[in-house]
């Protein structure tokens, strides 16, 4: 045993490897998460090769992704730029040659090398060691008291299950397993101290070798992750993440002291030394396909500064018709374009989709909430219906545990064989003649009312009023109101679908927008709320009526709730069923409809069916975020790819609301945008995998591929690839602002997270200045020329 590790530094070092992992919410409150946004303090490039060196991750394509591009999206100049801004001699011949890795090593655990030696017909102790901690870990996080897990308590708990479990000494043939399990240290601290005493070659690595053992199993790292994520929103901690390194650290401790004398350990010892020489191997093998990455991404740059350069119509003059409040989602983007093609006087807007209320809803008389805002923040005012429905609760509670019984594919047959023949005539119905599905915590009553309260007391009529205003110049509704404003949330019809959540509002904490807009449409039609907000300056017209409404992604239909749909009139409902016609039409050929049938009648069918495995495409192919008035966009067709967000910065004063703006909506695209690279890059590590073979796990945790193996988390790959070819281009995001520069800046320096961000190249950030052609690009505090130029050759090949 070498000499034990210092204490202090080994939880430094064990506290670094946990910061890289990035937290994963659950299937019901499914967010998209960037899974690498504990790298954001290092450059995109140095932390894609240390996930490659240390966790055989990609975070890039093949290059023969890229060079299918070339030369109709992907041109020599791109090439050429792209190489001259990474400082990569451009050398055409190097960048077309084969892709060979030269034997390019990555790191391995003490389980890999294990195997590397065992007859190819044997048990791999890597697979079944991440088979054993995965199912602990179902078991153990379906607890109800899990989240207050801490990670000694996940230690002795593991402790436990594998003292107590003897097959797994017979599934490997390996009598002497209990024995050795029995013989691990009862104390967490104690089992640090001594197995990284044997296992580490020096104390300055010991934080990769940890995070490469999370890496391991990422998907329950990113689980536990979360713990900590939700703690730290109340100001607190929580580290059981370090057992779960606790875990996975003692097997390969097990397997050290199980083979004394192998030839591997010595070159473990040497891996341990080398580690340097190996990030630097996997730094030099990404460089070119950075160069064809970054090119791919200078030609989509390029081709937008293009179209948002071009001179824009004036903005719509005088009272509107009609105002529309939708989600910046890419998927409203189209269903916007369709509704102000209806009639000029129509005015939509942008904003985020939980429409600034940090709300949780907790259905009345229910002991469950849930969050209806982004991952980012922590709900402050809790929402329940105002009128008591007992008998109503209870059959939601029914229909819950219903559904959870038989609302996947594999219960369905449980449920045929213990129900008999009734359950088997019901699926027949839902096959030929299927019924919407019905989320039975979303079964609101059409003509309810709600009650808000902060801290156990009910919201004042003051703290009402101020967050109204708040939300209304937020918003940019402080102006001329239509007689009609539209506040759209935005949810999606799918059945059989554990991702379900990840369709609907990744702004409402993967929820509908339901609740939020009927929310903020009461409190904006209370006349004591609007008598007061009179006294604030804030009129709103005695005509003007606020009707929540709700934009179903996946068959585009756009529905008021009853309780407002009164306020609407025919013109309007015609106006609202034209546009999800055109939305509908738009986007029939990326779903392969080519059938004689109404493109409306299949794409309802799609959302009933319980084998579509592919009811809509989400937010593939998203690249963008324009933070901008809607004149400056109004006219361009950005084909769904672009998140919309309305901002008039000389409304603006003191750029608080932008802000807001460059700290929370657009962390949250950037996530959503990450999601979808990483599950394209890296479907095996960050996506989830064919959804065809998916198990539920815990009710609600995440879901296996098949019956084990690690949580699979990211995207089905159904979501990303329609069986051809990939439906999402991995492209970092693209963040447009109308803004002066020094207001943008201002924000960027004060916010390390945006800096990061924006200088480690996570993501890219332009100014849209107030004529057209004035774009700039900022990056290490400088602004530049917004289109990449082509520099000249002979600096490239100097």
């Amino acid at each position: 045993m070498n000499n034990p590790p210092d204490t202090a530094m080994v939880m430094d070092s064990l506290q670094r490897a946990c910061s890289r992992i990035a937290p994963n919410w659950p299937l019901d409150q499914l967010i998209a998460v960037n899974p690498w946004w504990g790298w954001r303090d290092m450059a995109f490039d140095a932390a894609s090769a240390r996930l490659a060196a240390l966790g055989h991750v990609n975070c890039l394509m093949p290059l023969e992704h890229y060079r299918e591009q070339w030369p109709d999206t992907i041109t020599n100049e791109h090439l050429q730029a792209a190489a001259y801004e990474l400082d990569v001699p451009f050398q055409a011949d190097s960048l077309f040659a084969p892709e060979s890795d030269n034997g390019l090593r990555h790191w391995y655990n003490v389980s890999d090398f294990v195997d590397a030696e065992r007859p190819a017909d044997a048990m791999s102790w890597h697979e079944e060691i991440i088979h054993q901690i995965s199912q602990f870990c179902g078991d153990l996080m379906q607890d109800a008291a899990s989240e207050n897990i801490t990670a000694a308590g996940f230690y002795a708990a593991w402790l436990q299950t594998v003292r107590a479990d003897r097959g797994l000494s017979i599934l490997m043939d390996e009598p002497g397993l209990k024995e050795r399990f029995a013989a691990l240290p009862d104390e967490i601290d104690v089992l640090f101290e001594q197995a990284l005493a044997d296992l580490s070659a020096d104390d300055e690595h010991i934080s990769e070798y940890t995070l490469a053992l999370l890496l391991d199993i990422n998907g329950w790292a990113a689980n536990l992750a979360l713990l900590d994520w939700q703690a730290n929103l109340k100001g607190e901690r929580n580290d059981a993440l370090l057992g779960l390194i606790a875990a996975r650290l003692a097997w390969d401790w097990i397997l050290w002291q199980r083979y004394p004398a192998a030839s591997w350990r010595d070159l473990w010892q040497v891996q341990w030394r080398s580690l340097p020489t190996l990030i630097n191997a996997h730094v030099e093998q990404q460089r070119k396909q950075l160069v064809w990455h970054r090119a791919a991404e200078i030609s989509r740059h390029n081709a937008l500064v293009g179209e948002l350069s071009a001179a824009w119509p004036p903005p719509l003059q005088g009272r509107p018709k009609l105002q529309a409040a939708f989600c910046i989602d890419v998927r409203s983007e189209v269903i916007r374009r369709a509704l102000e093609r209806q009639d000029p006087d129509i005015s939509t807007l942008g904003f985020a989709g939980f429409f600034g209320l940090p709300l949780q809803y907790r259905p009345t008389g229910s002991a469950y909430s849930r969050p209806q805002l982004p991952g980012l923040l922590a709900p402050v005012i809790e929402v329940t219906e105002a009128r008591n429905d007992a008998d109503r609760l209870h059959a939601a509670e029914r229909g819950s545990q219903w559904r959870r019984y038989t609302g996947s594919a594999p219960s369905t047959f449980a449920a045929v064989e213990s129900v008999g023949l009734s359950y088997a005539f019901r699926l027949l119905k839902q096959t030929l003649r299927p019924e919407p599905p019905v989320h039975p915590v979303n079964r609101i009553s059409p003509d309810a009312c709600f009650t808000l309260s902060k801290d156990g007391e009910p919201l004042s009529l003051d703290e009402q009023t101020e967050l109204a205003a708040t939300v209304l110049s937020a918003m940019g509704l402080c102006g001329e109101l239509a007689p009609c404003v539209l506040l759209v949330g935005h949810g999606s019809t799918t059945c059989n679908n554990p991702h379900a959540a990840g369709l609907d509002c990744g702004a409402c904490g993967g929820q509908t927008g339901e609740i939020n807009v009927r929310v903020l449409a009461q409190m904006l039609n209370s006349p004591d709320v609007r008598e007061a907000l009179a006294e604030r300056t804030i009129e709103i017209p005695r005509d003007t009526r606020f009707v929540a409404a709700l934009h179903d992604t996946t068959t585009d239909e756009i529905n008021c709730f009853p309780h407002s749909a009164k306020d609407v009139d025919e013109r309007t409902l015609g106006w609202l069923e034209a546009a999800s016609e055109l939305a509908r039409q738009e986007r029939a050929p990326a779903l392969g409809i080519t059938s004689s049938r109404s493109v409306k009648d299949d794409v309802i069918q799609r959302s009933r069916s319980f084998s579509e495995v592919r009811p809509e495409w989400g937010l593939a192919g998203n690249d963008s975020f324009i933070v901008a008035p809607r004149a400056r966009t109004r006219h361009l067709n950005l084909r769904g790819r672009s998140f919309l967000h309305d901002y008039d910065w000389r409304q603006d004063k003191d750029s608080s609301l932008l802000e807001l703006i460059m700290t929370a909506p657009m962390i949250v695209t950037h996530w959503i945008n990450m999601q979808y690279n990483a599950s394209v890059t890296d479907p095996q590590k960050f996506g989830s995998g064919n959804k065809v073979l998916h198990n539920i796990v815990g009710g609600n945790l995440g879901v296996f591929e098949g019956n084990g193996g690690d949580l699979r988390i990211g995207l089905p790959l159904q979501s990303v690839h329609d069986g051809v070819r990939w439906v999402h281009e991995p492209l970092r995001l693209s963040v447009f602002i109308a803004a002066p520069e020094d207001a943008i800046e201002d924000v960027y320096v004060r916010h390390e997270n945006v800096r990061q961000l924006v200088d480690n190249d996570w993501l890219c950030i332009f100014r849209l200045g107030d004529s057209p052609g004035d774009i700039s690009r900022l990056k290490c505090g400088e602004w530049t020329d917004a289109e990449v130029q082509t520099p000249d050759a002979a600096r490239l090949t100097a």
